[in-house]
């Protein structure tokens, strides 16, 4: 086996594509658990979800563009009726109500899709303006997988942006640390919560859409994912968004490194790892630093 540095390079761009994904979904998790205690075993079917859209908007409207816009659009639409019909009658109640109600939404979504799409997968192809390669200097690398990259840290400067510099955010964080004092103030928390989900969901549902021309779409694509993604939120700190992005990067390192030297052991060194950060550091790596910090 070659272990040269350029061997090892295109593996290493390819975790950090791996781990961007993984951010995204981490961190639509981290924000509805941070601020609704709400553990959302969904968000593998809405991953799912937002590949599937990307392809049934794509095939009516020819754009990838418009196409990669309205599915997120369409996931963070469908959490909204979600938390509106659903999520919203178990709140007080004990916090196994929600994720058994999202365990059970994710198999019926799963079905559907069968119906819907079939059970064999679906191919999506990038648009032609991201279908090469660009030279980076020491290696070339596709440049769709770059584009993920860039609109993944282009997402996470706009949240950030929204946490911290509008009221809305600001009462975000407040709901998540005070909620009986934020309704104290005259503030509806409903709402801020029907928000809360509908971003988390949209950014599962964004993951979806970018994983598309990389993974296909096809009705299980999610169940991996959002194990390893609800390991990233553990490993970052439950709540965390700063640990989901960090957790979310090094284990897409993990998986991507692996894959090269031992390819059947990528996954389990997921588990390894977060047993690893646990018995040093048992509320995860940024744990108790909590939303948003």
């Amino acid at each position: 086996m070659d272990f040269s540095l350029a061997a090892v390079l295109p593996q290493i761009f390819t975790g950090l594509v791996l781990g961007m994904l993984f951010v995204l979904l981490a961190i639509g998790l981290s924000l509805i658990f941070g601020l609704m205690t709400v553990v959302n075993f969904s968000h593998g079917a809405l991953y799912m979800l937002g590949a599937y859209f990307t392809v049934f908007f794509l095939g009516y409207t020819r754009n990838f563009w418009l196409a990669l816009l309205l599915a997120p659009l369409m996931v963070g639409t469908f959490g909204l009726l979600v938390e509106r019909f659903l999520i919203r009658r178990l709140y007080g109640r004990s916090p196994d109500d929600p994720l058994l109600l999202t365990f059970g939404l994710s198999l019926v979504l799963i079905e559907t899709a069968k119906l819907v799409w079939g059970k064999i997968g679906l191919t999506l192809d990038p648009p032609r303006e991201l279908g090469g390669a660009v030279n980076l200097g020491f290696m070339a690398f596709p440049a769709y997988r770059l584009f993920v990259i860039a609109v993944t840290v282009g997402v996470l400067l706009a949240l950030w942006a929204f946490l911290t510099r509008t009221n809305v955010g600001l009462i975000i964080r407040a709901g998540s640390r005070d909620p009986l004092m934020v309704r104290a103030l005259g503030i509806d928390l409903n709402r801020i919560w029907l928000l809360v989900f509908g971003i988390g969901c949209a950014l599962a549902g964004l993951a979806g859409a970018l994983a598309g021309p990389m993974r296909g779409a096809y009705a299980e694509m999610g169940v991996t994912m959002v194990i390893e993604s609800f390991v990233v939120v553990v490993v970052g700190g439950m709540g965390s968004l700063l640990g989901a992005v960090v957790a979310g990067i090094m284990m897409g390192q993990v998986v991507g490194i692996t894959t090269f030297f031992a390819p059947a052991l990528a996954e389990i060194m997921v588990f390894v790892v977060m047993a690893l950060v646990l018995l040093v550091r048992p509320s995860g790596i940024f744990g108790e630093a909590g939303l948003m910090e």
